[in-house]
């Protein structure tokens, strides 16, 4: 299975045949052929575990109570389980035409569209709905695009774009007409994180001193308020 999805990966599902899979393992055809008796099994068996992973991660999330909680861990969850999949993924937007497949395509519409309401909050208007769908989908695209970079920056990276991108217009679901006040306060409760690691203080420090950033932008970029900025500043 190892070698079918590295195959599968590098040259498409369809390019790849199965005497080349048993040739990389250095087995014959036969022997393949008594543990898969086609190549479809071994596509089931290589994407079953992204599915069942995603379907219980966010079942999981759904028992929270708090919206903003639920909208963070399923996004959290929603990025984790395509990191640790990361491969398979790129076999399957390499060879689209997988995606359409029962009911592998079923299942990745259906875990995708309960991200989405997830992520949407109580009671979303289109606007809310929109901002959403944008975020789910840039969780994704990213592992993809870019999956030569190690897996824990690229996790950061693509929390802090959608950090931005919900922080963008205030909170979104019940808070999105509250003043902007209660939206802040809201706002830092769910979705921001109260303190920094390490790693992300000392970025802050870099961007401070090298690149000129403002504690305002620094904020807005790592999710934070001012005043963790100021003293992950002061502290160092």
């Amino acid at each position: 299975m190892a070698v079918a999805a590295t195959l599968f990966a590098e040259r498409g599902y369809r390019a790849t045949s199965m005497q080349e899979i048993a040739d990389r393992v250095g087995i014959t055809k036969a022997a393949l052929y008594y543990h898969f008796a086609a190549k479809e099994d071994l596509l089931r068996e290589l994407t079953a575990p992204v599915l069942d992973e995603l379907e219980q991660a966010l079942s999981a999330v759904e028992t929270a109570d708090d919206p903003e909680t639920v909208r963070w861990r399923a996004i959290e969850a929603f990025l984790d389980v395509h990191l640790r999949h990361r491969d398979t993924l790129l076999m399957l937007v390499r060879d689209m035409t997988l995606l359409v497949q029962e009911p592998v395509a079923d299942r990745f519409k259906a875990a995708i569209a309960l991200t989405n309401t997830l992520v949407s909050g109580p009671r979303p208007g289109l606007a809310e709905r929109v901002r959403a769908a944008q975020v789910v989908a840039g969780l994704a695209d990213p592992v993809v695009i870019f999956h030569e970079v190690p897996p824990a920056r690229l996790r950061k990276l693509i929390l802090e774009g959608a950090r931005t991108l919900l922080a963008a217009d205030g909170p979104i679901g019940d808070h999105a007409s509250e003043p902007v006040a209660a939206q802040r306060s809201h706002h830092r409760a769910g979705g921001r994180p109260a303190a920094l690691t390490e790693e992300d203080a000392a970025e802050i420090r870099r961007l401070r001193e090298t690149g000129g950033l403002g504690v305002d932008e620094l904020a807005q970029r790592f999710g934070v308020s001012r005043a963790t900025v100021y003293r992950s500043i002061k502290t160092h």
